[in-house]
């Protein structure tokens, strides 16, 4: 028997390292209670699927009544990415979204999305062909080694 957690766990520890990983290729991020400029920013909650309860470019008024809510520690501020169509499908140009999770030096987890909604979540893209998450397998002999 193997131990598996909860869903959530996941969705938590993907979103809450974010505001401690300063790299280029990482999205500024950081606590809600921490913004001092509302612009350009996405409001997310750590618990989140599916773009479920995101805000894109949010007002300072909807930052204030997070962050002064029940449960600040629950949300994230991060810089919006501006996806660009660059992958050709029959429907058009459509945009792609890789994410890695790494443990260490080792990625241990990679998900794809294609959109040509708002966001990259299912619900965003209702009505596009061409479009969705999937998996992504990388070649283990170009991995870093420790």
């Amino acid at each position: 028997m193997e131990w598996a957690g909860h869903p959530n766990w996941f969705f938590r520890l993907s979103k809450f390292s974010l505001p401690y990983l300063k790299h280029p290729a990482v999205p500024r991020t950081q606590w809600v209670t921490q913004v001092e400029h509302p612009e350009r920013w996405v409001l997310k909650p750590l618990y989140s699927f599916a773009g479920a309860g995101v805000i894109v470019g949010p007002t300072a008024e909807q930052i204030a009544a997070v962050a002064e809510g029940e449960a600040p520690g629950d949300w994230i501020l991060q810089e919006r990415v501006d996806f660009a169509p660059v992958i050709a499908t029959p429907f058009g140009p459509t945009k792609i979204e890789v994410r890695i999770m790494y443990i260490g030096r080792q990625a241990v987890n990679t998900v794809v999305r294609m959109g040509r909604g708002a966001q990259m979540g299912v619900d965003f893209n209702k009505g596009f062909s061409w479009v969705g998450a999937s998996a992504a397998f990388l070649d283990s002999a170009s991995e870093p080694r420790a």
